[in-house]
């Protein structure tokens, strides 16, 4: 059995009674339609990208967060009647897409100068990983799969803390070699979900289930 994180490993082994030797963690991958896209960063206005707007993808915390930050945000998603008053309520300058192509999403991170993922539950986290792929900074969360996904690539915050959240932001706008250092690290950190890494991992896996035949 295969799952995309520890942290599902974790939630799955808790709930269901499994050899835990029989789990085994493989990553996402992330789609090669995500490259480096140099862009200079927009320090007067930046353009921050949210990726989703189901309950965990916290955007009513990222509207607090932002409040007096000169930025547009960008919505990927359907914003509900309470998000929009969210959003108006802290005068957050914004727009939004839903049911974009494959292709857009990948404009939509060539287009940010920095995505903002804050979510309060992943499984994995694949913005994390396009966005880097794409050569942007990131800001998210400290607990469950992001860690792991991130690694020390991304600025992590508590997704339940707006204080957290707006310190990150605001150090990525404000300290351009942190900024600058998360790019870099971020596109080494994306080379273990490139799809000839993911690959190989599962190629090994059926060897060994070939082997135990």
């Amino acid at each position: 059995m295969t799952v995309i994180s520890n942290s599902t490993k974790e939630d799955l082994l808790r709930y269901v009674k499994v050899d835990p030797q029989k789990v085994r963690v493989v990553h996402d991958c992330v789609s090669a339609a995500f490259k480096p896209t140099p862009k200079e960063f927009n320090i007067t206005k930046p353009i921050i990208l949210q990726v989703g707007t189901g309950p965990n993808k916290n955007l009513e915390r990222v509207a607090e967060a932002l409040q007096g930050i000169p930025c547009h945000l960008r919505v990927i998603g359907t914003l509900t009647d309470r998000q929009t008053t969210v959003l108006q309520r802290f005068g957050i300058e914004y727009s939004s897409a839903s049911n974009i192509s494959d292709e857009q999403i990948v404009e939509e991170y060539c287009r940010c100068d920095m995505l903002v993922f804050a979510s309060t539950y992943e499984g994995f986290g694949l913005p994390i990983v396009e966005a880097q792929a794409t050569g942007r900074p990131v800001v998210t969360s400290n607990i469950l799969s992001m860690p792991e996904i991130a690694g020390e690539s991304a600025c992590l915050v508590d997704p339940f803390d707006v204080a957290s959240i707006r310190a990150g932001i605001l150090r990525i706008l404000k300290d351009s070699n942190y900024r600058e250092d998360l790019v870099q690290k971020g596109i080494k950190n994306v080379q273990r979900f490139q799809p000839r890494a993911i690959t190989a991992q599962y190629v090994k896996l059926y060897r060994e289930l070939l082997d135990q035949c």
